[in-house]
């Protein structure tokens, strides 16, 4: 079930809110339960294996947790993780391990073709850090319905973030138990509400827009012209950054409408001014995840300045394939551990001068740096992320090289019919038609160019959605632009996509 589905915003989501607040004020455990349940409905919707493959997950790893609980077993702590990693593999891996077996070694090995389950990756990961915490004392042994809530709430289940148990266990322990008053409990619901559909608006209206012109000239790579490969790329980045945004954005409003708080997954990333800056705003909850258990267990800083460059590297190739099973992935992640390692060593040395640099040195709280030199180092960064996403989504290596020779090697021509029309919706030549501007030459690229527009300044200089969320208001005007939303997205909605972070 998706987020953006008329199911889920129509059928499944209001009955989920009714039945828990109903239960909650009468029996909480009833209520973890109701919420439990339609997690699990959630994610079954997709595939009825998959909700058996989560099941047998959640019930295997809560088994393992009371074992270390009782036993504070290293060994039961290791098998538990090689378990998780072991299914892990076998669904996304395996394939892609054979395969490669096969072209080194000239084997004949049959592949699999194993489907993926959605969010495997997301709630392994999950599990295995609740494991980690057990061993490590941070928590006693949880009621199983806490756990089996803790894993499969809905709104963080399918893309993350990446929860810990001290940021959701104690939250699912005041169902039944919260003693904010009405008033407060109605404002977190409408700023719930508010949030989901500015997330709702930035997936339906502007990276889905954009995802049509990507999926053509992908499709069409060898067809493309320097110009429209130029254009791929940076669509590409906007589809990728609203979509994801997006989908954190309807996460937290949808935990909101249960008067909970998720994780921050998501804070401006464009506007990090160096790759290290970046991977403090990206995915935030998967860097910590990875910071926690593969880059401090591996001796972190502490052995030395060339050990924890290793480090990162290792951290880096490792969230290469976590994204996905593809050379193109790995190179994805080499690239960005590379950059990584030369700014962090970069950072070190300047720290060393007198004279520190703030704009490149994203660890200072002042700005010693003048604006044009922080907007540069900005562009730049913004610049290689965007090129090394092309790896990110292309199909293989080859595929993502031809688009980036592409730029170099085509004729620079105005984009063709297949990228225009993605930007050509009824709404925006309505409002052309009564400007009396859509029978101009080249009327068909002032959509692209001004829907383009639009979207980099929200990016680069818009607020984000928890900057948007403090200022918040249950006012008429907040009311009404959340509802204009609502109802242009839900119209919008005949082209349902899924989210990409959906696939990893």
């Amino acid at each position: 079930m998706l987020f953006n589905s008329y199911i889920f915003i129509f059928l499944f989501l209001p009955l989920c809110l009714i039945g828990f607040y109903i239960l909650q004020n009468r029996q909480a455990t009833l209520a973890k339960v109701w919420l439990t349940c339609f997690s699990l409905w959630f994610y079954g919707y997709f595939n009825r294996s998959y909700l058996l493959i989560m099941i047998c997950s959640i019930l295997g790893n809560y088994l393992i947790h009371r074992w270390i609980v009782t036993t504070n077993s290293r060994k039961i702590l290791i098998t538990g993780v090689i378990l998780n990693l072991a299914v892990l593999f076998y669904f996304k891996y395996l394939d892609f391990f054979i395969d490669n077996v096969n072209v080194f070694f000239g084997s004949s090995f049959p592949l699999k073709y194993i489907l993926l389950p959605l969010g495997i990756s997301f709630f392994t990961f999950q599990q295995i850090s609740f494991l980690v915490d057990t061993y490590r004392g941070e928590l006693d042994g949880v009621a199983f319905i806490d756990y089996a809530l803790f894993v499969s709430f809905f709104p963080q289940l399918i893309a993350g973030p990446i929860v810990v148990h001290e940021e959701m266990i104690p939250q699912f322990n005041r169902i039944g138990n919260d003693d904010r008053s009405k008033e407060e409990k109605a404002k977190i619901f409408a700023k719930g509400v508010y949030v989901f559909v500015l997330g709702l608006a930035k997936k339906v209206l502007i990276a889905d827009t954009f995802g049509i012109a990507v999926d053509f000239a992908y499709s069409n790579v060898n067809g493309i012209n320097g110009f429209e490969s130029l254009f791929t790329i940076l669509f590409y980045s906007l589809q990728l950054y609203f979509d994801f945004s997006g989908y954190c954005d309807m996460a937290k409003g949808i935990a909101g409408m249960f008067g909970m708080r998720i994780a921050n997954n998501f804070n401006s990333p464009y506007k990090a001014i160096n790759i290290v800056d970046f991977w403090k705003r990206w995915h935030i909850t998967l860097s910590r995840f990875f910071t926690k258990n593969i880059y401090i267990p591996l001796g972190g800083n502490r052995r030395g300045e060339g050990r924890m460059y290793l480090n990162y590297l290792i951290v880096f190739f490792l969230s290469g394939l976590w994204h996905g099973a593809g050379w193109n992935f790995i190179l994805w992640g080499m690239m960005h551990g590379v950059l990584y390692v030369i700014t962090k060593w970069w950072i070190i040395k300047r720290k060393t001068h007198v004279i520190k640099s703030a704009v490149l040195d994203s660890d200072s709280t002042t700005l010693a740096g003048s604006r044009i030199l922080k907007a540069t180092a900005c562009f730049l960064t913004f610049i290689y992320v965007s090129i090394a996403w092309v790896y990110f989504r292309a199909s293989d290596v080859a595929q993502a090289n031809t688009l980036l020779m592409n730029i170099f090697t085509k004729e620079w021509a105005l984009p063709g019919s297949g990228f225009t029309e993605a930007f050509n919706l009824g709404e925006f030549w309505y409002v052309l038609k009564i400007l009396k501007v859509a029978a101009l030459p080249y009327a068909e690229y002032y959509i692209m160019i001004l829907f383009s527009a639009f979207a980099v300044a929200i990016t680069f200089f818009g607020k984000n959605i928890d900057e948007l969320a403090e200022k918040f208001k249950p006012t008429v005007v907040s009311a009404v632009i959340t509802a204009v939303l609502f109802v242009w997205c839900v119209v919008s909605l005949s082209g349902v996509s899924t989210f990409l972070y959906f696939n990893f």
